[in-house]
């Protein structure tokens, strides 16, 4: 999944004490220099704040003689294509972040550097759960986790007050009765939507398909095939379309939440909840003002009262490329950038650290404290490099979706059809 640019949830960076030379604060011991090196760093726009990356930056300098960090923001658009020809080059750059479905591409192809055995000095023991299996192909790691993010149900405060509803839902009993609620006391207005639900919002049945114990693939030998007609899994659409019909949403059967922007119909204030990133709550507060003290979140629930969904992670991973000439320093400025300092900042700047599990900078604010309540349970898509003819292609989970919905087909032939494409696209 392509990197997104989380919303600040109210900390500046923290100060950074700078050591001159040794041991930095961190415990990054100081790396034996030859002579002047230059470590080339390769991350993605609006993955951290440029108030972190500074700091570490110079961190890093001040405890390596002689080398010196050349730092470079790099556009998702187009990235794959770039990576794919710097890392096949023979001059790579020595750090690299990937999107968290980019990364079992690269390291089938051996252009990735294994980092199993570096994986207890890189934190490892607090690293994301979904994160890490995302950078695991063939038992072997190759990067550690960067950040991550997930939606939750992003709801109207005053709304939820006006009808009633005295606490965020925690199961999808207590999630389809508020809806109920809001209904009704909203019955006057002809333009209101309890939820805000697109019919082709894949990552929202991603939640539902593993809550019900289900998953929309599964390893058969050396590949994956769809796992999309399981009693499961089809529990997971059918509980799609239980929350599209009673929620009254006038959002199109037939596209996702980009298709308009989600936030922008969120933002009219017509809307009681939709389902969405961090990004996209500040989007509609940015258009909308008046929702920044009105708004707050809450995991999405779980058929098991008192449990959240599990929540697909979008996010990246940071890896050294196999070629690169520095790895010694690029292991080096991969174990500080995992300490506890910089963690606690990304989490600060509104994102689920990826190598640390104390989230308590994050959960300084509802939507963060939904945020951390969620992302413990995180998985991702099939670690496979195929899974990206599934996301760029016609995807067969949208087309499903929508065939069920508008009852152009059954359950059982929406998911058998979506079953089959997608084995085809995996194994082929």
């Amino acid at each position: 999944m392509k990197g997104w640019r989380g919303l600040a949830v109210g900390a500046a960076a923290l100060a950074v004490t700078v050591a001159g030379c040794g041991t930095s604060p961190s415990g990054t011991t100081a790396a034996e220099s030859s002579g002047p090196k230059t470590l080339t760093v390769w991350l993605m726009d609006g993955s951290a704040p440029t108030t972190l990356t500074d700091a570490l930056n110079k961190e890093f300098q001040d405890s390596n003689k002689d080398v010196t960090v050349k730092y470079e923001v790099q556009k998702w658009g187009g990235i794959q294509e770039k990576l794919t020809t710097a890392l096949t080059s023979d001059t790579p750059p020595d750090v690299i972040e990937l999107g968290n479905t980019q990364t079992p591409k690269f390291a089938s192809e051996g252009t990735l550097l294994d980092l199993t055995g570096d994986a207890a000095n890189l934190n490892g023991g607090e690293w994301l759960g979904g994160l890490k299996d995302s950078l695991t192909w063939e038992n072997k790691q190759f990067g550690l986790p960067f950040y991550a993010s997930n939606r939750t149900v992003l709801y109207r405060t005053d709304l939820f007050e006006a009808a009633g509803i005295t606490a965020p839902p925690t199961s999808n009993d207590e999630w389809l009765a508020a809806i109920e609620k809001l209904k009704t006391a909203n019955a006057s207005n002809p333009d209101f939507q309890a939820l805000y639900l697109p019919g082709q919002s894949w990552y929202t049945l991603l939640s539902f398909i593993w809550d019900q114990g289900g998953d929309v693939a599964k390893k058969d030998g050396d590949k994956f095939v769809g796992s999309l007609d399981s009693a499961q899994a089809k529990a997971g659409v059918d509980f799609y379309k239980k929350l599209v019909d009673a929620s009254g949403t006038k959002a199109p059967k037939d596209t996702d939440e980009a298709k308009p922007q989600q936030m922008e119909v969120f933002g009219t204030g017509n809307v009681a909840m939709m389902i969405g990133l961090p990004w996209e709550l500040g989007g509609a507060v940015k258009a909308n003002p008046d929702l920044e003290k009105k708004t707050s979140a809450f995991p999405i629930p779980s058929k098991t009262a008192g449990k959240a969904a599990p929540v697909f992670l979008g996010g990246s991973n940071l890896a050294i490329p196999a070629g690169s000439k520095n790895v010694d320093l690029a292991k080096s400025y991969l174990k500080l950038l995992s300490s506890k300092k910089y963690q606690d900042q990304l989490g600060a700047a509104g994102t689920v650290p990826g190598t640390s599990k104390d989230t308590a900078s994050l959960a300084s604010n509802p939507v963060g404290k939904a945020l951390a309540a969620s992302s413990a349970n995180g998985k991702v898509t099939p670690a496979t490099p195929k899974w990206a003819a599934v996301e760029a292609g016609q995807n067969p989970l949208k087309d499903m979706l929508t065939a069920y919905l508008t009852g152009a087909k059954s359950l059982d032939q929406a998911t058998g059809d979506a079953n089959t494409a997608l084995t085809a696209l995996l194994g082929g």
